[in-house]
């Protein structure tokens, strides 16, 4: 079994489309899971995670690159609370906002958002969509405990007021996590979530093709209402955002033009 054999059975036993995703660094990524797990080649590879569950669960999590913490990039949170949120509000009436946390993985970047916008509102009033490919980083998600690392970039007024130490690891209050509703969802296939204020998709696009993205980003475009925001990753500015219906607010937010 060659790579091009390979995506096509991951295709039909997962549904996710490795093609999608950029083939030298994914190719790359793969054949050094299989080499780490003592088989020689994709047949047998693909073989075994077949059989085993905990070998298929160990493939999709790596697969789906799940790395996070709070606050990731705090000058970004920080233009987000000064500049983004008073935008929106001042634009949605200081209604409620509806806010779309994509391919969340662990809930760092989530929670990290109900932190944010609980400057703003009362907490009662948070709703944060969050959504990720991978069941099993979407159940880590909702136990909500961190590594320290995880939480080194969260203010520490919101440190003291909303983790719990237990162990060597914090544990994220009940009060945040219920601001929280954690549904799976495919980027590439699944029906997005409508009228959203604000997007946040960070440190995932850049594994897709350049094809998958422009999907990607006219789907957000879509899903967001008039002068809704995207909040991108660091590495992922969009060229000639024009051509997806968005205007650069500030760095790596994108307002939707009209």
């Amino acid at each position: 079994m060659n790579y091009e054999k390979f995506k096509e059975q991951v295709l039909r036993k997962t549904g996710i489309n490795l093609s999608s995703y950029k083939e030298r660094q994914m190719k790359r990524r793969i054949e050094s899971l299989i080499k780490r797990c003592n088989f020689d080649n994709y047949q047998d590879y693909f073989n075994a995670i077949t059989k085993d569950d905990v070998l298929y669960n160990d493939f999709i999590n790596y697969l789906t690159i799940n790395v996070s913490e709070f606050y990731r990039n705090p000058t970004q949170w920080q233009v987000l609370k000064s500049d983004v949120i008073p935008y929106l509000l001042e634009n949605n009436g200081k209604r409620k906002l509806k806010v779309w946390s994509a391919a969340c993985s662990t809930g760092e970047e989530p929670y990290s958002l109900v932190m944010a916008l609980s400057e703003f509102f009362n907490l009662r009033e948070i709703e944060v969509i969050a959504t990720d490919i991978d069941k099993e980083v979407l159940n880590k998600a909702s136990i909500g405990i961190y590594s320290p690392k995880s939480i080194e970039h969260t203010p520490d007024k919101f440190k003291k007021k909303y983790f719990t130490k237990t162990g060597n690891s914090y544990k994220i209050s009940e009060e945040i996590k219920n601001c929280v509703k954690f549904r799976s969802h495919d980027l590439l296939k699944d029906i997005y979530p409508k009228d959203c204020d604000l997007i946040i998709c960070r440190n995932v696009l850049i594994y897709f093709t350049e094809e998958a993205k422009e999907k990607i980003y006219i789907n957000f475009n879509s899903s967001l209402k008039s002068n809704g925001v995207l909040f991108v990753g660091s590495t992922e500015q969009i060229i000639l955002p024009h051509r997806y219906n968005f205007k650069a607010m500030k760095t790596f937010f994108y307002k939707k033009v009209n």
